[in-house]
């Protein structure tokens, strides 16, 4: 009786060993970020798994549809916006951490091309004609109500006199990600998305770039929601630093906060 017993006692200790390894597997932090950051947040987030251990659930789509989602109750963690407004959309829905918010990222809107187009050396200003130069072909961007990259590309095209003439050509897409696959399978002559998304796609080609003054400044804010797991606030700061700055900026995102160590 006294070594069944030995022998359940040490059954016990052996199941609860093997119990905490997968606990500490479970950790997951569920990101929601803005389509444009695919690349380089896919980047961050293995690094960040191989220093800490902590795994990722990440949904990429535009901001528009993020911040809806999260108001509606997904869950989620972390909020990557790829502008100002949609954040302050989630802030005003009590959904986001407001302390929590940091305006990380900047970038730039470009007009791209299927790589084998002829158009070339686009020069952006002031009546410069995007309806000509579309011919009988259509302009990809995502939607110019809500999709932040389609916004700030209506606001350029307006400011330089662009928009009326070249709106009737436009194919409105559901984010930056889907315009860009567009132009890359020659589904539309021109697209407008961000300088970033341009450099990961080998499928089309930036023949001009939009003056920034043309559009209000392109801005990504990181937060976390109000349901965040506590582990959240490591990885905002991992989000942060020197780390994450190097791999953000080899995307060609620009950095507009003094990085952490």
């Amino acid at each position: 009786m006294i070594r069944i017993a030995g022998l359940f006692t040490a059954f016990v200790l052996l199941a609860s060993a093997s119990l905490s390894p997968a606990a500490a597997e479970d950790k997951t932090i569920t990101v929601f970020a803005a389509a444009s950051m695919k690349n380089a947040l896919d980047e961050i987030d293995a690094a960040y798994t191989a220093k800490t251990g902590v795994k990722f659930s990440v949904s990429y789509a535009a901001s528009s549809v993020l911040a809806k989602q999260i108001e509606q109750g997904a869950p989620a963690d972390v909020f990557v916006s790829a502008d100002t407004d949609w954040m302050d959309y989630a802030i005003s829905k009590k959904t986001i951490n407001e302390p929590t918010r940091v305006n990380l990222l900047g970038n730039s809107i470009v007009l791209i091309a299927p790589k084998d187009s002829k158009i070339d050396n686009v020069t952006i200003a002031q009546g410069f004609d995007l309806a000509k130069l579309a011919g009988d072909g259509k302009i990809a961007t995502g939607d110019v109500k809500s999709v932040p990259v389609g916004k700030y590309a209506k606001a350029a095209l307006e400011k330089l006199g662009a928009w009326q003439a070249a709106e009737p050509k436009f194919a409105m897409a559901e984010s930056v990600r889907a315009a860009l696959t567009l132009v890359a399978r020659g589904e539309a002559n021109l697209g407008i998305v961000y300088s970033t998304d341009a450099k990961v796609e080998p499928g089309v080609k930036v023949v001009g770039t939009f003056p920034a003054d043309s559009h209000p400044a392109i801005i990504y804010p990181v937060a976390a929601t109000t349901t965040a797991k506590p582990e959240t606030n490591d990885y905002l700061a991992f989000l942060r630093s020197t780390a994450a700055k190097t791999i953000l900026e080899k995307y060609g995102f620009k950095f507009l906060i003094s990085p952490t160590t």
